[in-house]
């Protein structure tokens, strides 16, 4: 086969694998090798590669209608709208094309909420080690200098502090007092998988109340089920004013939403905010679908039972280990810290163990499996990651 790839900017180290078809769970490569999938696109196909409902619902759309623009009502995108904010407790969608993109919205939200409040030089709290996209506005909210490096300036505007310390957040609001909103991610899954404890997001949803801050939730990796509920603040028991969602909503179609509540749902007027292609028919008919399946197969309270069965065996496995720091995960988020630089661990997982992983914060290896993994596949996917490391360590 004919390497075109020098055609392509060098903007990512891609592993010497090309993949052309999938089911469920598995890869296969053009020689027919097929692979264990644990990383999901990074947490997008979280019902498996190629479902028949996914399909069936992109082909009879596509042979329907692709796209009118948003001068036009859009069916699909009504019905969407209204079945995430019941879902989600929020009163109004706008709908993008990615996670950057529904987070951009986010912040374009919270400068409108300073307007509203009359503050001039509005500040958004946001936390170290998060990620919330690699635009210009969402990289500047983003703590990590390794992904701004080479862009500055960066978007003034933002106030950062540590993740998971309300008495952070309590010192930022004495000492900055143009704080108007809150983006927190509520499991970091950039950030080396740390969750958020239910605690410290109750006293934040709190502190918003009492500052007429917004609390926005970037859901673009956690939300659709993968912590093991619909979106990871539920686990709280909180509701923010802002949540934006991405990754699994499309199961792999691009699409990205952006919900609000209150106040904050009727910020955006005609003409002050906009996305050509956001919302179109197909994307969100196949929204509607990934919410059907997940549904009726009760996804996300599967997402819970094995992410619980996948570090029980991985705490099992790696018992003792000497490289292994930490285990921690919430549903099928999970992360593996260990006491070294770990990146070669990718490729290397590919080739001697046919099993997709990704590494992030430099030492942390991340798991994300597809939701609808077998209970078989999890304890693959644990014995095959105990053999890496087995394999590495020696």
């Amino acid at each position: 086969m004919t390497d075109t790839s020098s055609h392509l900017m060098q903007a990512y180290a891609r592993q010497p694998v090309a993949f052309v078809r999938g089911s469920g769970a598995s890869l296969w490569d053009a020689d027919g090798v097929e692979y264990l999938d644990a990383m999901a696109g990074v947490a997008v196909t979280s019902l498996g590669h190629a479902h028949p409902d996914i399909a069936a619902a992109i082909a009879e759309q596509a042979g329907l209608l692709l796209h009118t623009s948003n001068l036009f009502r859009i069916d699909w995108q009504e019905r969407l709208g209204e079945r995430l904010c019941a879902l989600a407790g929020m009163e109004r969608a706008f709908f993008c094309n990615s996670g950057a993109e529904a987070n951009e919205a986010a912040l374009k939200l919270a400068r409108l909420h300073a307007r509203r409040a009359r503050v001039a030089q509005p500040q958004v709290l946001v936390m170290d080690n998060g990620f919330h996209g690699r635009t210009l506005a969402t990289l500047a909210a983003t703590g990590n200098p390794a992904a701004q490096r080479g862009f500055e300036p960066l978007m003034p505007g933002f106030v950062r502090v540590p993740y998971d310390d309300i008495g952070a957040v309590r010192r930022a609001a004495a000492e900055a007092p143009d704080i108007v909103a809150v983006l927190v991610e509520t499991v970091q899954g950039e950030g080396g998988v740390r969750a958020a404890g239910a605690a410290y997001l109750r006293e934040l949803r709190a502190l918003c109340d009492r500052h007429g801050w917004l609390l926005m939730a970037d859901e673009v990796q956690t939300g659709m089920g993968r912590t093991g509920a619909w979106f990871g603040y539920r686990h709280a028991g909180v509701v923010p004013d802002v949540v934006t969602l991405a990754k699994g909503l499309g199961n792999g179609f691009p699409i990205g939403a952006c919900l609000a509540r209150g106040p904050a749902a009727a910020l955006f007027s005609p003409g002050g905010h906009g996305s050509t292609f956001g919302g179109n028919p197909l994307a969100c008919r196949v929204g509607c679908a990934v919410i059907d399946v997940m549904a009726r197969e009760q996804l996300p309270q599967r997402a819970a039972v094995l992410g619980r069965r996948l570090l029980a065996a991985l705490r099992a496995a790696l018992h003792g280990h000497p490289d292994v720091l930490a285990i921690r995960g919430q549903g099928l988020m999970i992360g593996i810290e260990l006491d070294h630089p770990c990146a070669g661990l990718v490729g290397r997982a590919l080739e001697q163990q046919r099993l997709l992983i990704t590494v992030t914060r430099g030492n942390t290896l991340r798991l994300l499996p597809p939701l609808i993994c077998s209970e078989a596949q999890i304890d693959d996917i644990a014995a095959r990651v105990a053999r890496l490391l087995d394999i590495d360590q020696t």
